[in-house]
């Protein structure tokens, strides 16, 4: 039977997988190499299969290209490199590469001038971090009272197909909630930080 400690349980284990703090980034320029493995080793959690690549090489060149990143120096990938690949990450699975380069480019701008740095790329990613994680200390109690309504609205259900009833009204509404943030998320992005000459 899936109850509210199952959900409780699955909430818990997508928490927080270990995210890699401004301490875990090295000071110092990394290779390509050094770099994808970093990264591989400290998001291993973020996996939804142990099969799945969290960066690959393909993926920074292509980023590169795309204007998510600035070229490496020499070869060399640095502290603002791995934060942006972290934050591109998170980012990629939810709005578009476009959508990204458009976000990113206050602070690539900010990068190359470093003039105007009003807020660095370090303070925005330990934001970013703390955000987070009090958007899942929140989100658990969302949850539940969403699961209640779920669980009177299917009371009428026979015993055998409840609880699939159940498990699929919480995709849906969790589907929907995603969808409505992600529509926010683009209005603000299209709002604010796309110039007019940009293509849509």
């Amino acid at each position: 039977m899936f109850t509210k400690e199952s959900l409780e349980k699955l909430v818990q284990e997508i928490s927080h997988p270990g995210e890699i703090g401004i301490a875990d980034i090295p000071d110092v320029s990394l290779y390509m190499e050094q770099l994808t493995s970093i990264i591989e080793n400290k998001m291993e959690n973020f996996k939804r299969h142990p099969e799945d690549k969290i960066l690959t090489k393909t993926m920074i060149n292509n980023y590169t290209k795309a204007g998510l990143l600035m070229p490496p120096q020499n070869k060399k990938y640095s502290k603002e490199h791995i934060i942006l690949l972290i934050l591109t990450y998170h980012l990629k699975n939810i709005i578009s590469i476009t959508d990204i380069r458009a976000l990113f480019r206050p602070i690539l701008n900010n990068l190359a001038s470093r003039e105007d740095d009003v807020i660095s790329l370090e303070e925005i990613y330990a934001t970013f971090l703390e955000l987070k994680k009090i958007e899942f200390d929140s989100f658990y109690d969302s949850l539940i009272e969403k699961f209640t309504v779920i669980k009177e609205k299917t009371r009428s259900i026979d015993i055998d197909n409840r609880e699939m009833a159940e498990l699929f009204l919480i995709v849906v509404m969790l589907i929907a909630q995603s969808n409505a943030q992600k529509r926010l998320a683009e209005k603000i992005i299209d709002t604010y930080f796309k110039v007019e000459t940009e293509s849509r």
